[in-house]
Formats: structure tokens, C-alpha cells, sequence
């Protein structure tokens, strides 16, 4: 497949991404603003921020690693699937141990909350925990679709299965509230129930159709799923094993990293239950389009750039055509993700309040709640930046380089706790996103000067994506004026008129910022029509 053809799949692949994490944005957006009507904030703490820690963790720490090797493209993407299959199956007894290991802490070492505000915590970590292993079930079948580009089946598989959760999220809240925790329990159950047996329907009519034979699918009945050695053949493929336990420590400090100020919530109880749910709350709504639209381009490009380049490997020895696809598309995410963060820095700052009186009242927009939102539009250019930046180091480190930066991600992890604590001691809940934004800057760094040193032989010079023109800075610099000098004037207390007219008037100045996008990042502008855009790209063809 040549690394045009890789390209078109891969933004095939983001775009469907980002439709499904704005479906899944939006049903969560929703379904919060319902719950917070039926339950408490304690409640609501305790399972987006207590227990969606316990799940994450363990489907994280339990495929993250696996995910990352098996869809390298080190050795030219012929991997021997036999052997990738039987390794991938190893993340399920995993799972079951991070599981069992990770439910004792949290029933034992860790403050349950009050059994009359919060109640059947126990049962619900078990479940949860159970749910999370479950999900593992797909682990293989998940990767080869992603290795060969079955976009619509995550798309479906991962709607119907979000869908089944909201739908009995919503019936269980309204009709059996003094359930409590077992609520969400069966709901994340269902969730990952469903998605499990999407991709087992899937390729049990995939696998003996005539499109899987004349596609040269490497399997061809469900029972080669099923681990075993084939032809005398070692039973992993050991090198790939090694690079799995490089991402595997790798992975360890990432989630530290990513999850970092629920770790600290969790462990060091800086935050009662309730001010944990505002804060997460606040957190979410803050992160909607950096998970519906960062997360899904940083997920689709690695595999992009995992496949194109040649891991490990001088930018000189490598096929110079893919190489200048590579660097081109690098320099046109970084310049689409840094205008789509300034835009979210410069109107989140001066929308957070009205924003969150809209979506829940005074109880999110008095007190913290505005300030929380305000500093994490800011931090949400960082955290597109290093999505980005990381994408690409990801995929052209070798293992020793993922080695050493293991080093720097260990640095990184024990700063973040310390600020993490410290700031939040002395600025509440604003002290997680300052931390957050100090280690993202730190991230970013180091991947800016190893993007800087891997394409410094070669004509290509990629980070100038990072360098917004002229026009767009003024643009940017007046529109975050006036819309805050409307917040002002017009917000929030003066009624619903009042409020139309300061959006009526952030409207007007983001039509400016996007004609200063289209006059000036011509190159940008080509490029989210004809790779990320499908409708624009089957126009072409």
C-alpha cells in the first residue's frame, strides 16, 4: 500500500472518528445534564471521577501497550498475524490481575464514601472492574480492524454500545433512583456487553465472505482467533513482545499523566465527593472538543505515520516520497490543531460562565465553576499540540528511544503529582488544569526538539505548522477583546436577550477569525477538504 493510499484511509478513518466522538461528546453532555437532575453531585463524583478511574486504568494499563506495537509499522506492516493474535490475547489475563489488584485497593485502601448519599459502592467496584475485562474480549479483533482500515465498524460498534448505555442510564435514573451506584454499574456493563459482540457478529460474517478472500485477509475462520502455534512457528513474535514492554512502561506513566488529577483526587482526598462531581462536570465539558476532535485525528495519524515511516530509522535511509508525505501532513495537523486551540482558548475564556449556566445552573456557574472552564479552554492548544507532536514521535521513535523517554515520562509523572497537590492546595480545583498545562508545555518540548532533530538532514521543515500568520493573531487579539467586553456588558444576570446579544456578538467575531483562516492558511484549507472531509475527497474522485 503506498503511503498515498495510507494517507487516504487514515484521514478516511479520522473523519469517522471525530463523527463518533461528537455523537459521543454530545450523548454524554446530554445525559450529565439530565443526571444532575435526579442524583447528587456526590454520587455524580463518585463515578466519573472514583470509579471511570478504576475502569480506565485497567483497560488502559491492559491494551494501551499492545495496541501501540501491534499496529507498528516496524517491520514494513507484514506482520506474521498468527503471532500478533496469540500475543494480544495476553492483555485478557492481564486485565483479569490489574482488575482484582486494582478492586482491592479501591475497596480497602481507599475512603468509601457515605453508604447513605452514595450507596452499594462495593458491588459497584466489582462491576465495574468486570466491565472493563469484558471489553478486553475484542482486544484482537479491535486491532485488526484498525490494522486494515474497517472504519465503519468501529463507528457502529461504538454507537450502538453508547447508545445502550444512555438509553439505560436514562430508564434506570427515572425509575429506580434508590439503586444508586447499580445504575451506572449495569449501564457500563451494557456498554461494553454490546460493543464486544458488535465485532464478534462482524467478523463471524466477515471472515468466510468473498470480500475477506479476495481482500488476502490474513485469517479465515473465527477459530483461528483462538491462540495457538502454527507450523512449528515460535508462538509471539519476541521482538515485537520487547517493543510491547517498552509502550508497556510507557503506558504506565502516560495514564499517570493523563489521569493525574483523579489520581490525586482518589488517593490524596483534596476534594470532597461533591466538589469532585462540579469538577468533573467542568472537566468534561471543558475536554469535548479535545476528545472529539483531537483524540480521533492523534489515534487515525499514528497509524498513518506508523505505517509510512520506518521506525528507528534515519530520515536519509528512508524512501524520501514518504518521508515529504509525512513531514507535509505533520506540518498541516499542527497548523489545524493550533488554530482550532486558539479559537477554543479565545471564546472559551470569555462563553465559560453562560456556558455553564446554560448547561446546569447556578450550581456550576457560581462559585469555581467558571474559573475551572476559563483556565481549561487554555489548556486545551496544549493538550492539541502534544497530541500531535507525540502522534508523531510515537510512531518514529525506536525502542530504545521509547526506552529513554520512559526516563523522561517517569520525571514528568512525579512533577504532575507534586504540582498537582501543591497548586491544588493553594487554588483548589483551577490547581489540577495549572499543573496539567506545566507538564503539557514540558511534553511538548521535548517532542518539538525531537521532531526539530529527526527532520533537521532533510529539506522538510514541519514545525513551521506551529507559526499562525499575521492576519489570524490580529484577528484572534480583537475578537478575545470585544467578546470580552460583551461578557461584560451582556452577561449573564440581564436575561435572555441580553445573553442572545453576547452570543449574537461572539458569532460576528468568529466569522472574522475563520475568514482570516481562509485568506491566509490556504494550505491548511486544502488540506481539511481533500483528506479530512469525505464528502470533499469522493468530489475529487
Amino acid at each position: 500500500m503506498s503511503s498515498q493510499d495510507v494517507l487516504k484511509n487514515a484521514s478516511t478513518l479520522a473523519s469517522y472518528n471525530v463523527l463518533l466522538q461528537v455523537m459521543f461528546r454530545v450523548l454524554t453532555f446530554l445525559l450529565n445534564a439530565f443526571t444532575l437532575r435526579f442524583v447528587s453531585k456526590e454520587l455524580i463524583g463518585v463515578v466519573n471521577v472514583r470509579l471511570t478511574l478504576l475502569y480506565s486504568t485497567l483497560v488502559f494499563l491492559s491494551r494501551e501497550a499492545f495496541r501501540k506495537a501491534c499496529l507498528s509499522g516496524s517491520d514494513g506492516g507484514k506482520h506474521n498475524w498468527r503471532q500478533v493474535i496469540n500475543l494480544l490475547w495476553l492483555t485478557l489475563p492481564l486485565g483479569a490481575l490489574s482488575g482484582a489488584m486494582l478492586a482491592a485497593v479501591w475497596l480497602w485502601l481507599l475512603e468509601a464514601p457515605d453508604p447513605q448519599s452514595v450507596p452499594f459502592y462495593g458491588p459497584a467496584v466489582v462491576l465495574f472492574a468486570l466491565a472493563g475485562v469484558q471489553e478486553l474480549l475484542a482486544e484482537p479483533l479491535w486491532v485488526l480492524a484498525q490494522a486494515h482500515m474497517f472504519v465503519r465498524l468501529k463507528v457502529v460498534a461504538e454507537s450502538l454500545a453508547m447508545l445502550a448505555k444512555c438509553s439505560m442510564t436514562v430508564v434506570l435514573v427515572v425509575s429506580a433512583r434508590e439503586w444508586g451506584l447499580y445504575i451506572f454499574s449495569a449501564a457500563h456493563l451494557v456498554y461494553t456487553g454490546v460493543l464486544v459482540l458488535c465485532y464478534v457478529i462482524y467478523f463471524l460474517r466477515f471472515l468466510p465472505s468473498k470480500e475477506a478472500i479476495e481482500s488476502n485477509f490474513p485469517l479465515r475462520n473465527i477459530g483461528e482467533l483462538i491462540p495457538h502455534r502454527v507450523n512449528g512457528e515460535p508462538l509471539l513474535d519476541w521482538t515485537m513482545a520487547r517493543l510491547t514492554w517498552s509502550f508497556f512502561k510507557q503506558s504506565f506513566l502516560k495514564q499517570i499523566l493523563t489521569e493525574g488529577e483523579r489520581y490525586v483526587m482518589t488517593f490524596l482526598n483534596v476534594l470532597s465527593f461533591g466538589d469532585q462531581g462540579i469538577y468533573d462536570i467542568v472537566n468534561n465539558l471543558g475536554s469535548m472538543v479535545a476528545r472529539f476532535i483531537f483524540l480521533p485525528i492523534e489515534e487515525s495519524f499514528y497509524v498513518f505515520f506508523a505505517k509510512v515511516l520506518e521506525r528507528g530509522r534515519h530520515v536519509k535511509n528512508q524512501k524520501q516520497e514518504d518521508v515529504g508525505v509525512a513531514a507535509d501532513v505533520l506540518q498541516c495537523l499542527l497548523k489545524l490543531v493550533l488554530v482550532i486551540g486558539l479559537i477554543i482558548a479565545v471564546f472559551g475564556y470569555a462563553y465559560s460562565r453562560l456556558a455553564l449556566d446554560i448547561y446546569g445552573g447556578s450550581l456550576l456557574s457560581s462559585g469555581a465553576g467558571p474559573s475551572l472552564l476559563q483556565c481549561y479552554s487554555c489548556y486545551v492548544l496544549l493538550l492539541a499540540v502534544n497530541g500531535v507532536t507525540e502522534c508523531f514521535v510515537f510512531a518514529a521513535m525506536s525502542q530504545e528511544e521509547v526506552d529513554k523517554y520512559n526516563l523522561v515520562m517517569l520525571a514528568l509523572s512525579a512533577s504532575f503529582l507534586f504540582l498537582s497537590y501543591t497548586l491544588t492546595r493553594w487554588a483548589g480545583g483551577v490547581g489540577f488544569i495549572l499543573a496539567n498545562c506545566l507538564n503539557m508545555a514540558l511534553r511538548i518540548t521535548h517532542s518539538v526538539l525531537y521532531i526539530r532533530h529527526y527532520f533537521l538532514p532533510s529539506p522538510w521543515k514541519p514545525l513551521r505548522g506551529l507559526l499562525p500568520t499575521p492576519l489570524l493573531c490580529l484577528a484572534l487579539a480583537v475578537s478575545a477583546a470585544v467578546t470580552l467586553v460583551s461578557e461584560s456588558v451582556f452577561c449573564c444576570d440581564g436575561g435572555w436577550l441580553l445573553r442572545l446579544v453576547h452570543v449574537s456578538v461572539g458569532a460576528v467575531c468568529l466569522l472574522f477569525v475563520l475568514g482570516a483562516v481562509l485568506l491566509t492558511e490556504t494550505q491548511l484549507v486544502v488540506f481539511v477538504r481533500t483528506q479530512l472531509l469525505p464528502h470533499y475527497r469522493k468530489k475529487r474522485a
